[in-house]
């Protein structure tokens, strides 16, 4: 929540500067890289979340079956 709060503050200067410091601390080949290597941790991380949901709705449903 802190995240929007502090999102909505950002210009679109400070958008652009982020930006710059981005490319130059890792430059445009690594960029993709390590948006894809951030795509899959994000994926792998709500499959898990998904798979703990299962895990716990299926506990609490033997639990009232009991």
């Amino acid at each position: 929540m802190n995240l929007f709060i502090i999102a909505g503050f950002l210009g679109p200067q400070e958008i652009i500067l982020i930006v710059l410091a981005l490319l130059l601390l890792f430059g445009g080949r690594k960029i993709p890289e390590l948006m894809k290597g951030l795509g899959k941790g994000m994926k792998e991380f709500k499959k898990a979340k998904e798979e703990m949901d299962d895990e716990h709705d299926s506990t609490k449903q033997e639990k009232i079956e009991s």
